[in-house]
């Protein structure tokens, strides 16, 4: 008899203590178990059941967090779904690297306009940000890590007097 309360007292604890563990759910169908430390403005800070290490990944990576304690159920972001270059309103130029971790690197793209225009300097800024966002919609990425941002006006850009931006970043998907 001694054995079988052992059991269940066993039993119930493991029960207890299983479901105090969070459940993050990444958009890329993975998860991970843990504790969710604390949620910032683009990143979680969550540990890994059992360590104290503590780890960051992006918001954008996580579609939702199921916390062990109470059962509560929090959507993070909602995919997005990039399918050609026609998507390429919906791609995210990130600025920071705390907000791609828990995403996949993918290739170098970049947007400029031409040597010889007649832009102004946001203009010729929105159009060499549309490029950027096309070539990494072409890739299928929603993405971008913004690792350049240069923009020349008047006798440093060209003998004309115009504006050149180029912007040259680094995609990610899920």
């Amino acid at each position: 008899m001694k054995k079988i309360i052992l059991l269940v007292t066993l039993a119930f604890g493991f029960a207890t203590a299983n479901a105090q563990v969070d459940v993050i759910t990444k958009h890329n169908g993975e998860t991970v178990k843990g504790k969710v430390v604390k949620l910032e403005e683009y990143t979680i800070v969550y540990k890994y059941d059992g360590e104290d290490a503590e780890n960051t990944m992006s918001k954008y990576a996580i579609e939702k967090i199921v916390y062990g304690k109470s059962g509560r159920v929090e959507e993070v972001t909602e995919k997005v779904t990039v399918n050609n270059e026609d998507d390429w309103e919906k791609v995210v130029v990130l600025e920071d690297k705390a907000y791609i971790s828990g995403l996949k690197k993918g290739d170098e793209v970049r947007g400029k306009t031409g040597l010889i225009n007649f832009q102004t300097g946001n203009t010729g800024d929105k159009k060499a940000d549309k490029k950027l966002k096309m070539a990494a919609a072409a890739l299928g990425c929603p993405f971008i890590l913004l690792t350049s941002d240069k923009t020349t006006v008047g006798a440093n850009s060209n003998q004309l007097g115009g504006a050149q931006a180029i912007k040259k970043g680094i995609t990610y998907k899920y």
